[in-house]
């Protein structure tokens, strides 16, 4: 597997087409254990989407994409539609995992002759793509938060959740400015929030950013508003599940907090995402179902006991929606667009 631009990671998604396998990091076990986990059937592919040991929008349409042309592979052109269904009930929020199966099915049906060997073809390019349009977003955050630099010295960030590297196939979306600028010798300080309840800066985008050299400091997520107050960040980057056509943006829960915080600090909330997470059949944030997760994952999943009473109700949304009246500019790999989001996302 290839080394990623910025740190020392292999790549979170590759396709090995000697053993027929989804090669993926295992997210779960990170910070721990950098463990590979080569998968080969449908069941496996759905069970790594589902368990979070692969998670980030764009990680999961490509390992989606990749996880369709083996499974197909492996059962036969017959049961396209079957595994693209099966793999599209896996999550329901990320909008990139519909967009890659439909790509990944329309692609099938625009060659009869060689139906799988456009499947096979079309998961190539959209992890391409992928890599492609991170590069892009790093370039273009990377320019934006230049220009809105008001002293010398390291630029200080904060992040919700992780959409670094291991959100994508290499360097992600709202880390790869960081990255950008890492290679031309710009120095950061980033504050990653823990991101309750499942940790994902503390366990990953901690582990990420301190495998690149990233100064980094990890705080509780109900820390955010001091650390905004005392003047310690000078922007908030995070990346989007879906994104509704109007620039509502449905995060992980808590980034509509930080949204909230920036605006009243007077501090710039940028979202970096590609093109892919828009979703214009959604009007608005409204639209957009919020995935409901298992309780457990509040009271005890990374805990070493139990540390909420049996019986007390669990409420555990996934993501929450941050109103496009908050977002100061949406950075995709067309460029920064800015509001009126209605008009600058039109496709």
């Amino acid at each position: 597997m290839k080394k990623r631009e910025g740190n020392r990671l292999p790549d979170t998604v590759a396709l090995d087409e000697e053993r027929n396998a989804l090669v993926i990091i295992d997210q779960t076990a990170l910070p721990g254990e950098l463990k590979l986990l080569s998968l080969t059937t449908l069941e496996e592919f759905i069970d790594a989407i589902k368990t979070l040991k692969v998670r980030g929008a764009p990680a999961i349409g490509v390992a989606a994409a990749m996880g369709l042309y083996l499974a197909v592979k492996r059962s036969g052109m017959e049961r396209l539609g079957e595994v693209k269904a099966a793999l599209a009930a896996s999550r329901p929020t990320a909008v990139n995992l519909f967009w890659a199966l439909d790509r990944m099915e329309q692609a099938a049906l625009a060659c009869p002759d060689a139906p799988l060997e456009a499947l096979r073809l079309e998961a190539l390019r959209i992890r391409d793509e992928d890599i492609q349009a991170c590069r892009a977003i790093g370039e273009h955050g990377l320019a934006l938060l230049l220009e809105n630099r008001h002293k010398e010295g390291a630029l200080s960030l904060l992040t919700h959740c992780n959409a670094g590297s291991l959100a994508a196939v290499r360097i992600g979306t709202a880390l790869a400015p960081v990255y950008a600028g890492l290679e031309r010798g710009y120095r950061f300080k980033v504050y990653a929030g823990e991101t309750r309840p499942l940790l994902q800066g503390a366990r990953l985008t901690a582990f990420e950013l301190m495998a690149a050299g990233v100064d980094t400091t990890l705080i509780c997520d109900n820390m955010a508003s001091i650390v905004m107050q005392k003047g310690m960040v000078q922007a908030v980057l995070t990346g989007a599940d879906r994104i509704a056509a109007n620039g509502d943006v449905c995060n992980k829960v808590g980034t509509s907090g930080l949204a909230v915080l920036a605006k009243h600090y007077g501090i710039p909330f940028y979202v970096c995402a590609p093109m892919s997470t828009v979703d214009f059949q959604s009007v608005a944030g409204e639209d957009i179902l919020i995935e409901e997760r298992d309780g457990q994952e509040v009271t005890e999943m990374w805990f070493g006991k139990r540390m909420a009473p049996k019986g007390v109700n669990i409420f555990n949304p996934a993501f929450d929606v941050t109103p496009h009246t908050l977002v100061t500019a949406i950075v995709t790999e067309r460029g920064v667009l800015r509001p009126p989001y209605a008009k600058s996302l039109t496709p």
